[in-house]
């Protein structure tokens, strides 16, 4: 399986996503703050993804000489969890994996700082294996909304590279491949970043899933001819009535998936809920410096100084989603009610954001 971080205890390896496909190549971070550059400029993303690598930072920040020498651990700790907190907004799973790090921190600060090292690296391990265990699920309970022979639509990227296990949409995608349903796979290149393109892509041919890449703005004339079966794409944070923050044309393809009547589907991890949003307008959404959308590659293809408005993201209102997958099952409208259900069952509400 394809791997986007690994931990040591000399440093975590980041699989520098800005270089693929052209090249394999890894970044090795020996400090928090290096972990929190490779969050901030993309080398890791995808929303579980980023909590892994937020977890596994500050479990290396404690290992810092300045951990030892610092006057206070827990001021220490707080400015390097501050310092992570502010790479990405809108996911969710940071702050929610950054939150079971500062309680596994309080925990053992009493013991000492050999006793917090240990505690934080195995928080950090236990949150990726709890990834790897939740993409497995999740692809299980998706695989069976596939039809067989479908094709199948998605967007950005959600597989291993934005995960420690086989992804969230992608897993339901590679499970329901498995199990002979899954006929061809649309990609939607997903401008301006060109996740699907560049990731996506890359990790269905590694897998021989069959594929076909296309412009986002070609997708609502697939569903017009028929030829778009299921639509299953990922999300960076879940408001409590539903509403879903996701990669920028989520909401344009939720939109035409709703007006051809294809069943439109999220597969998402309970820990990407945030049952202090009541709704999608409370999210925040990032936006990206201008070049990502005036360069291509360092080319640029658009005049120089022109005005340039780059959100990551976009806020699909749960109206327009069939269903939500998660690691305990479909969630199905209404989702106020079936939410805070699954958070129930899930048996762990204490790590959730309250950003």
């Amino acid at each position: 399986m394809i791997e986007a971080i690994r931990w040591s205890r000399e440093a975590v390896l980041v699989l520098d996503q800005l270089q693929l496909p052209r090249k394999v190549e890894w970044v090795r971070c020996v400090r928090s703050d290096e972990v929190a550059d490779c969050i901030a400029a993309m080398k890791i993303r995808g929303a579980p993804a980023i909590g892994v690598a937020a977890a596994m930072g500050l479990a290396l920040g404690a290992r810092e000489p300045a951990a030892r020498e610092a006057v206070s651990l827990a001021d220490f700790f707080a400015v390097i969890s501050a310092r992570m907190a502010a790479t990405r907004p809108t996911a969710v799973n940071l702050t929610w994996a950054i939150g079971r790090m500062q309680q596994a921190f309080a925990a053992a600060l009493p013991r000492g700082l050999e006793a917090v090292r240990a505690a934080l690296e195995e928080e950090a391990l236990e949150i990726a294996r709890q990834d790897r265990e939740t993409c497995a699920a999740m692809g299980r309970h998706g695989a069976t909304l596939i039809p067989r022979d479908a094709r199948v639509l998605t967007h950005c990227n959600t597989g291993s590279l934005a995960t420690a296990g086989s992804g969230t949409a992608l897993a339901v995608i590679r499970e329901a491949h498995a199990r002979g349903r899954v006929k061809l796979v649309y990609v939607d290149e997903t401008r301006p970043y060109l996740q699907g393109a560049r990731l996506t892509a890359w990790e269905l041919a590694q897998d021989g899933i069959p594929q076909r890449l296309i412009a986002d703005s070609m997708a609502a004339f697939l569903m017009a001819r028929g030829e778009v079966d299921f639509v299953v794409l990922g999300a960076d944070r879940i408001a409590a009535n539903g509403d879903v923050a996701n990669k920028i044309g989520t909401y344009g393809l939720s939109v035409q998936a709703r007006h051809h009547g294809v069943p439109f589907y999220v597969a998402a991890p309970l820990s990407t809920v945030d049952v202090r949003k009541a709704t999608g307008a409370g999210i925040p959404i990032e936006e990206r410096p201008a070049r990502e959308l005036t360069e291509l590659a360092g080319i640029a293809i658009a005049p120089e100084g022109v005005g340039v408005w780059n959100p990551s993201f976009d806020v699909t209102p749960h109206q327009h989603i069939t269903g939500i997958i998660t690691e305990v099952g479909v969630l199905r409208p209404p989702y106020w009610q079936s939410i805070p259900e699954a958070v129930l069952k899930s048996g762990e509400t204490s790590g959730f954001s309250t950003a």
